[in-house]
C-alpha cells in the first residue's frame, strides 16, 4: 500500500491504493456499463497503467482517489476521492462504484468524507465532479452532494473529445451544506 490517510465511514474503508487492487480495479475498468461516462473499457494494461498512476498521485501529488472498501465484508466498492491529473480543470474528487455496489449508498458516503477531506486536510477552496451531461446517477449524486453545474470543461489529452461539465461547490458552501444536514 502506498502512503497516504485510511479514512472510515460507517459502512467503508478508504485507503490508498494497494497491490491487492489490482483484480477488481481490471474488472471495474473493462465493464461496459461502469466505463461508459469514465473514458471507455480498458484492458488490462492500461488499466494497470491507470492503478498505478493513481497511485503514483499519492507521492507526486500528495493525494489521490481512495479504494473504497466496504467494511462488514472486505469487498473492493470502488475508488473515490481528489484527483488532479495534469491538465485537468480544477480541483476534482471523482467516484465510480462497482455495479454490485451501486445504489446502495456507498458513492455518497465515500464523496462525503472524500470532500471532507480535500476541504479539511488538502485545504481545497472549490471542489468540482467532472460529468458526461447524460450520466444521471453522477449527476444526482453531484446534486446531493450540494454542487451546482458550473458547464462544460475540456479534459485533457487523450480525453479531450469527452463533453463533461464541472459540478461544484465552493469550501464554503461545502461547510454550510455539511452544517445544515
Amino acid at each position: 500500500m502506498t502512503g497516504g490517510p485510511i479514512l472510515f465511514t460507517p459502512r467503508l474503508m478508504l485507503r490508498p491504493l494497494a497491490a491487492e487492487d489490482l483484480e477488481p480495479w481490471v474488472a471495474f475498468h473493462a465493464d461496459p456499463d461502469t466505463m461508459r461516462f469514465l473514458g471507455g473499457v480498458q484492458a488490462r494494461s492500461v488499466a494497470w497503467r491507470s492503478l498505478c498512476g493513481m497511485a503514483g498521485a499519492w507521492t507526486i501529488r500528495g493525494f489521490s482517489m481512495f479504494t473504497v472498501v466496504e467494511r462488514a465484508t472486505g469487498a473492493w466498492v470502488g475508488r473515490i476521492g481528489p484527483h488532479q491529473p495534469d491538465g485537468w480543470p480544477g480541483t476534482e474528487v471523482g467516484w465510480g462504484v462497482a455495479p454490485a455496489f451501486a445504489g446502495k449508498g456507498y458513492a455518497y458516503e465515500a464523496a462525503v468524507a472524500a470532500i471532507d477531506y480535500a476541504v479539511d486536510v488538502l485545504g481545497w477552496t472549490h471542489v468540482i465532479h467532472t460529468i458526461d451531461p447524460d450520466n444521471h446517477a453522477s449527476i444526482r449524486l453531484a446534486q446531493r452532494l450540494g454542487a451546482t453545474n458550473g458547464g462544460p470543461v475540456s479534459l485533457p489529452p487523450p480525453l479531450e473529445a469527452f463533453r463533461v461539465d464541472a459540478w461544484g461547490q465552493s469550501a464554503a458552501t461545502w461547510r454550510a451544506t455539511r452544517a445544515g444536514r
